[in-house]
């Protein structure tokens, strides 16, 4: 889509919430996603708004992918209700389509440019201060509680009463995703579910369906200020989101690493009231949570028709994690046996 349709569709969607100078606002659209059209809009007066726009619904994806923009409005909502926490605004909402072609999202934008473009120059001291932050936020998010586990927009069925009944519609969807797309996979789809069956016991110890990003990589986290007093401005793309273990956040926030290395993200984490007690327990289920993250990246790369270099960087980074996650899995459920 060329950058003077997406422009066109942002205005569409402006004047459709009621703004009266759509015509005379600026519009950048932005990169960096890789699903929905985002438009960066400046209007008149100065406000900064950000409108999120989905693909047709008829277009190629996964079966969780269904009313993401829903999930995302839920989690600016519910991270808000928990205090002191970064996130955007909801402005105005249309997940049905009712008042535009397309459904869409207008939040409030947040200061700052994503983590990982400072990453290679951040002083070690201001990594660390901004990754004991950056726990202490993550934990404040965990406080809030969904009433029932799963997605909010229910693209795979309503709210699960347990967390084991949702995993379970979860994995299994991607499963079928991977069948259904002919998706690359480095263990064969019977033994991946075959797996996450036996191991997904250890799920009835969640109780509480928390509230949990599950995308939070370095590009959805903004950096605002100055170096040396930089501060953690936006947490952003909250769109994955889903009520559930709190523990599934630890898999983004350490992509293809080890949460227990970071020292300093737990003691923000626990200083927030999160627990930081890695038991036999708490692996098991990160495995599990490893091995749904690393399916959905080697599947979702041929709905979106990635570039060839993109599936075989999935293959070669992708693929091994998975094969990691499962052994695991198959060693722990191994020991238990």
């Amino acid at each position: 889509m060329n950058q003077h349709h997406q422009e066109d569709r942002a205005a569409l969607v402006l004047k459709a919430a009621g703004v009266t100078d759509a015509e005379t606002a600026r519009y950048e659209p932005l990169a960096g996603g890789t699903y929905n059209t985002v438009v960066r809009v400046t209007l008149p007066d100065g406000r900064q708004w950000v409108v999120k726009i989905p693909p047709p619904s008829d277009a190629p994806g996964l079966s969780y992918e269904r009313g993401l923009l829903r999930g995302e409005a839920v989690f600016y909502t519910a991270a808000a209700t928990a205090g002191d926490v970064p996130v955007p605004e909801v402005v105005h909402s249309d997940f049905d389509g009712t008042t535009t072609p397309d459904p869409y999202l207008i939040m409030t934008g947040r200061p700052g440019s994503p983590w990982h473009e400072a990453a290679e120059t951040l002083p070690d001291e201001e990594r660390r201060r901004l990754r004991e932050r950056l726990g202490h936020l993550v934990a404040t998010l965990h406080t809030v509680t969904g009433p029932g586990f799963g997605y909010p927009a229910e693209p795979l069925g309503p709210l699960a009463a347990t967390w084991r009944q949702a995993f379970t519609a979860m994995t299994d969807a991607v499963l079928g995703d991977a069948e259904r797309y002919q998706a690359w996979l480095p263990v064969p789809l019977a033994r991946i579910g075959e797996l996450f069956t036996t191991a997904s016991d250890v799920l009835d110890e969640v109780s509480r369906p928390a509230l949990v990003h599950f995308d939070l990589w370095q590009g959805n986290l903004l950096l605002d200020g100055e170096a040396g007093t930089r501060t953690l401005s936006g947490i952003i793309d909250g769109e994955r989101m889903f009520w559930g273990d709190p523990v599934a956040d630890f898999v983004s926030l350490a992509l293809f690493a080890n949460i227990e290395e970071d020292a300093d993200f737990l003691a923000g984490y626990a200083a927030g009231g999160g627990s930081t007690v890695f038991d036999a327990s708490v692996r098991r289920r990160l495995a599990l949570y490893r091995g749904y993250l690393y399916l959905i990246m080697l599947v979702e790369v041929v709905p979106r028709d990635c570039p060839a270099e993109e599936r075989l960087w999935a293959r070669r980074a992708v693929g091994p994690q998975l094969v990691a996650a499962l052994r695991e899995l198959e060693s722990a459920v191994g020991e238990r046996g």
